[in-house]
């Protein structure tokens, strides 16, 4: 039996992990009436922590010790459970008083874990990106002082007294009076300082650009405009008084888009084969299943009537027609994937199929060698490269 690399076990159960837990928070959210309220904030943030949990996941299954991968999950998964508890604590609470358990621990949890989904992608991802190192040894204040907010930030809501945030007719139940005051100045200070450390989290993203070179400087290139682009939207989120942070999330989402097209199309972190398959079979498997329902649908209703169940014939024929679509949808969506993120391949595909056509009518060896190593060497891009022919046995 095959065993599965442990790494591909971690992503796996974080992806798994993730998908239950939006599952059962939009059945609660359901339950509890929340869908009557703007959705532009919840849809805009939940495409931010979805993203940022599928980028992590894929960079934990191919390079495990990288700290990248694992901040990716840790800002979409704390993000997705602080959300869980909320709307468990209003079901047990509210929505159907009585009908489970630890209804106010989940309220509590509620209370401070959104702040690890908020100052970490504003913070370290940007002080960390894309080597999960400081850009120099001058960035350890604003690390710490990033690290202390975060700190201070979490304390702060898992210890004041008074209402809770998701749930106002509720005290928190670990609320302490006498640090009442002490708290609420942790608030006004960490405010202001919160964005003066976000805005020097985006100029170290500048300083690491403009001191990279090469790959490093194109796989930073699009990762610097999310950063500039979310400050910009930050600010938006912040003069708009928007209560469901539909700015910040449209913000925060450009971090693992950028991400996504610096691994793509500049082999940032060499997972770029990985993505391009997965990119790949989800577009086909998308495809084949619009292109199932549809063949169903359209026999369904031209031979059984609406409503009515579709003949096992129909179900036959469009079986038969997504097995012969399977093979030539895959080698065109990969060579459109490959021509937009994975251009060296392209690039060497079309080098080799040009060689095979002028092969067919090259008859002169001296020419066809060197047409031969000149592939080789744009192709496989080798150090050196020699060819040796066997001479022609005497008669």
């Amino acid at each position: 039996m095959t065993m599965w690399p442990r790494r591909s076990v971690a992503a796996l159960a974080i992806l798994g992990g993730y998908a239950a837990s939006v599952a059962v928070g939009a059945l609660l959210y359901h339950l509890n009436h929340s869908g009557q309220r703007d959705l532009s904030g919840a849809v805009s943030n939940l495409v931010a922590y979805t993203t940022f949990t599928v980028m992590g996941s894929l960079i934990v299954a191919r390079r495990p010790r990288h700290v990248i991968g694992w901040l990716f999950c840790a800002i979409g998964l704390s993000a997705t459970l602080s959300v869980l508890a909320e709307e468990y604590a209003k079901y047990a609470l509210v929505t159907s008083p009585g009908s489970m358990s630890f209804g106010f621990a989940a309220a509590w949890v509620s209370n401070w874990l959104w702040a690890s989904s908020v100052l970490l992608p504003t913070s370290f991802l940007l002080l960390l990106f894309p080597d999960g190192q400081l850009p120099s040894r001058r960035w350890r204040p604003v690390a710490w002082t990033a690290a202390g907010i975060l700190a201070a930030v979490t304390v702060a809501n898992a210890l004041i007294p008074g209402p809770l945030n998701s749930l106002p007719r509720f005290a928190n139940p670990l609320g302490i009076d006498m640090l009442a005051g002490v708290l609420d100045r942790v608030f006004t200070v960490a405010g202001p300082l919160y964005l003066i450390v976000t805005a020097s989290c985006v100029v170290a993203v500048v300083v690491r650009f403009r001191r990279s070179r090469g790959d490093e400087r194109q796989q930073l290139t699009w990762f610097a405009y999310a950063a500039a682009l979310f400050l910009v939207f930050l600010l938006l989120n912040g003069l708009a008084g928007d209560p469901g942070n539909l700015f910040f999330g449209v913000g925060l989402t450009l971090f693992p888009l950028a991400t996504g097209i610096a691994v793509l199309r500049y082999r940032l972190y060499d997972i770029d084969r990985f993505i391009s398959r997965t990119l790949v079979y989800g577009l086909l498997t998308a495809l084949l299943a619009s292109v199932y329902a549809l063949v169903v649908l359209v026999l369904g209703q031209l031979f059984g009537g609406i409503g009515a169940k579709p003949p096992s014939w129909a179900v036959a024929g469009a079986t038969l027609a997504v097995a012969a679509l399977f093979q030539p949808a895959r080698q065109r969506i990969q060579a459109v994937v490959d021509r937009r993120f994975n251009r060296r391949r392209y690039d060497a595909a079309e080098t080799i199929q040009a060689f095979n056509t002028r092969l067919r009518d090259q008859v002169d060896l001296d020419t066809l060698s060197v047409d031969l190593l000149a592939v080789v060497d744009q192709t496989m891009q080798p150090t050196t490269a020699s060819l040796w022919l066997r001479p022609a046995p005497k008669p």
